[in-house]
């Protein structure tokens, strides 16, 4: 079986670029290479939007140019070479015994601070006069230049290590003893297996069958065994248009299976950004009827796999609200409402007998018990209110109570405080769910 191959963008100074090209040669069956070769790290912006038509992943030199690659528009997947205390080692051995100098008083730029105290430590070397520039999330290359300069200049260190060509070249004009530290080759494979590996997973997952059943809730209640009306036909049509139009945005297509219901074909690729893009097409279906509609998204490895999730998910939704969406993926594991600009995400299954037994015995569903989860690990204080519970699963707080009680009662949740309430009343009890059970 031919595999697909992809292209990978290489990105950085020269050396490296030819380096890490050199290396991509020993993967040829799998990656084809283009070398972008640069000056100066602000280049990648251009070098990313003129050329990434010609590639599927992009490869970075250093930190550097991938952080400046992120302020592009480009959605593709980047990598980048993480130099390490590995790579410093190497250029430290090089100023000890080649050139027989001394690396006691130096100062090093954008490495990790554990990664050169560990080396120094290793090596058995001392390290309290090391200047170590952090790197702040960007790097400005001038700021860095000042950073080696002064210190050289003030007799504070006696040689200078960087990670930078640039700022390499621009001290070693000066006549400022300058060491680059480099990418190991190593480091270089690792990369690039990491990279296809990551690629691999991604196209696998892009390319799963996305299977969406939209529902437009009572559409059909005018209907009789003998007639559709004529109002009823042209409400259909409607609808059938602003799902055709939705479809052909995400190069999909579609089936009517009755008045108001359609199943919609597609790529997981094509609905990478599904929470938006199913928002859109709810609001049109909200201009075309006041009736409720609501959307249930499935992905699986087989249409008849997706089309099952796309069920559950519909069924998800409609107990949820009207006019929202829930997706159903792997592993079972569910998403929504997607609308919505915050989602809960859990799971409707679970092997636990253990907890099975229990969720029986104070009557919850599995599928309540992970969605209240869910919500206690939304509120980020791993604690959860009745209130809380009511608001994100659209029941009645007493309703709310009841389950959480029940909780209690089986020991999967317990009752760890109290909080005031907004007005007058008894102060609502805080209960944490024991989620080892999950």
């Amino acid at each position: 079986m031919n595999t697909i191959k992809i292209t990978a963008g290489i990105v950085g100074p020269k050396d490296t670029v030819m380096l890490i090209s050199d290396i991509a040669k020993e993967y040829s069956d799998k990656l084809d290479y283009l070398p972008f070769i640069y000056k100066s790290s602000d280049e990648t912006i251009d070098i990313i939007e003129t050329n990434q038509h010609l590639v599927d992943i992009w490869i970075f030199s250093g930190v550097t140019p991938y952080v400046t690659a992120k302020k592009s528009t480009s959605k593709q997947p980047f990598f980048y070479l993480e130099l390490n205390g590995s790579s410093l080692t190497n250029e430290l051995i090089k100023i000890k015994y080649k050139d027989q100098r001394s690396f006691n008083r130096s100062s090093i730029d954008l490495l990790e601070n554990n990664d050169v105290y560990e080396t120094y430590h290793d090596l058995d070397f001392t390290y309290e006069n090391i200047y170590l520039y952090e790197y702040p999330g960007f790097t400005d290359t001038q700021e860095i230049i000042s950073f080696h300069e002064d210190l050289f200049n003030q007799k504070k260190v006696d040689v200078c290590i960087t990670c930078l060509s640039f700022v390499y070249e621009h001290l070693k004009a000066k006549g400022v003893p300058v060491y680059r530290v480099t990418p190991l080759r190593s480091n270089i494979r690792q990369t690039l297996k990491s990279a296809l590996q990551q690629w691999e997973t991604l196209h696998f997952k892009q390319s799963q069958i996305a299977i969406l059943l939209v529902k437009v809730e009572e559409s059909d209640k005018d209907t009789n065994h003998h007639t559709i009306s004529y109002d009823l036909h042209r409400l259909n049509l409607e609808l059938q248009s602003a799902v055709l139009n939705f479809s052909e945005s995400i190069s999909g297509s579609f089936v009517t299976l009755g008045v108001g219901v359609f199943l919609i074909f597609s790529t997981r690729g094509s609905l990478n950004e599904t929470g938006r893009q199913v928002g859109d097409l709810l609001e049109r279906l909200a201009l075309i009827t006041e009736l409720p509609a609501n959307v249930g998204i499935g992905y699986g490895e087989t249409a008849l796999i997706a089309e099952e999730h796309a069920r559950i998910a519909l069924n998800h939704a409609q107990s949820y609200d009207s006019s929202c969406a829930f997706l159903v993926k792997d592993g079972g594991v569910i998403e929504g409402p997607l609308k919505e600009q915050v989602s809960i995400s859990f799971s409707y299954r679970t092997e636990n007998k253990e907890i099975s037994d229990k969720l029986k015995q104070c009557g919850v569903t599995i599928t309540t018990f992970n969605k209240i989860l869910s919500v206690q690990k939304r509120a980020g204080n791993n604690s959860i209110t009745a209130a809380m519970l009511a608001e994100w699963l659209k029941m009645t707080p007493r309703n709310a109570r009841r389950i959480l009680n029940g909780l209690t009662e089986q020991e999967i949740a317990e009752i760890i405080g109290e909080e005031a309430p907004t007005s007058k009343g008894r102060p609502r009890k805080i209960y944490r769910v024991n989620s080892d059970f999950e």
